[in-house]
């Protein structure tokens, strides 16, 4: 009997201790699956959204990736990394190093240089107004901004280094992982947000405030009659009757561009396949992304290889010098005529019609766009 009441007593015991301890792990923070979670670093501000000006006379702007509006913090985390040397693998060079804002975006250079000195195939596009460019680089090889920006990092030519390990590099940078944070509400630096924190900066990169822009929005003294006349030989397609240069065809509009693809009759047979490459077409070989000759004063050399130093010696390519059994060539350069004996390509413009051409070209140039210190190095 005393043991079987010693026993009783223990059982008791237990139970009164089970339910001491249940009763502490039934209080204990965390533990109900329903309550939420508590941010160690605090509570998350929401970022605010950026209010980007669009030009009135542009384009209606296209739509935006849902899981990447434009924010104020998105866009300066942007500038941040657009100007970070760390993305390179021998942290030399930067997106900035090949896109300079004094040059609208681009280097100077025929074709780019990258982390060891080396070359790449082609030269460095301008960024301006890459808001409605719906394919990027000259063979079109991204879609979106977000996926072009991977590219060049991670080209061995280029910046020579996995979009993995720059992210590694940046997340033990201090000022980083507070920018993230504040862009995307989490400290912790990944590839999707590098990307989408370069491409929220570079759709601001917006250029509307040239002499040709003024005049457009009606103000007849920002042209001189020169520039003028350039102004209308430039978009007018010559037919033997109306004289022209035929460049509106490709670049038109307040942006400069149609955004296709065209073989403009650099070679008899290219060494570059540009679009080829991507879409594996024999028919897209030899044709490049057709730039907008916004700024154009300022990006030189010109084509995809930077094969011509001055505005001028582009004009004489498609006046005297366009390979006309070039592959794939674009047919608006085959039905282009100034003289009204001829019936296929010939341009013949004069001297005088080539120096306008260029003047108006020149008007393109947007001092405040390359100087504007929203898109400077921080």
């Amino acid at each position: 009997m005393p043991f079987n009441q010693g026993a009783m007593k223990m059982r008791a015991a237990f139970a009164g201790l089970g339910f001491v301890v249940l009763s502490v792990a039934g209080c204990t923070p965390g533990a109900d699956p329903i309550a939420p979670a508590t941010d160690p670093e605090g509570p998350v501000v929401p970022p605010k959204a950026y209010a980007l000006a669009l030009p009135t006379l542009f384009p209606t702007a296209p739509a935006q990736p849902a899981d990447n509006p434009l924010t104020e913090p998105g866009v300066a985390l942007g500038r941040q990394l657009f100007y970070e040397t760390a993305l390179s693998g021998n942290s030399t060079i930067s997106c900035a190093s090949c896109h300079q804002q004094a040059r609208a975006f681009t280097d100077g250079l025929a074709r780019s240089q990258g982390v060891s000195q080396a070359r790449t195939p082609r030269s460095s596009m301008s960024l301006a107004n890459l808001l409605w460019e719906p394919r990027l680089t000259w063979d079109g090889a991204a879609t979106t901004l977000e996926n072009q920006a991977r590219i060049p990092i991670e080209n061995p030519v280029e910046m020579h280094q996995s979009l993995a390990a720059g992210v590694a590099r940046l997340q033990r940078v201090a000022a980083y992982p507070p920018l993230f944070r504040a862009a995307f509400g989490s400290s912790t630096v990944t590839e999707a947000n590098v990307l989408k924190a370069l491409a929220q900066f570079e759709r601001t990169l917006i250029s509307s405030n040239s002499p040709f822009d003024r005049y457009r929005r009606g103000d007849r003294t920002a042209l001189s009659s020169f520039e003028l006349q350039g102004f209308i030989l430039f978009t007018t397609h010559p037919n033997g009757t109306l004289r022209g240069g035929n460049c509106g065809d490709c670049h038109s509009g307040e942006l400069q561009t149609n955004h296709t693809f065209s073989n403009n009759g650099l070679d008899a047979n290219p060494a570059d396949l540009g679009l080829g490459l991507q879409t594996g077409r024999p028919t897209d070989n030899g044709k490049f992304r057709v730039p907008s000759l916004r700024n154009t004063a300022l990006t030189a050399p010109y084509m995809h290889d930077g094969r011509f130093a001055t505005l001028e010696q582009v004009v004489d390519h498609y006046n005297e010098h366009v390979a006309l059994n070039s592959p794939n060539i674009d047919p608006l350069l085959l039905n282009t005529t100034n003289d009204p004996r001829q019936q296929s390509f010939t341009l013949d413009l004069t001297a005088t019609e080539k120096a306008q051409i260029v003047a108006f070209m020149r008007t393109l140039t947007d001092l405040p766009f390359i100087n504007d210190p929203r898109f400077a190095r921080p």
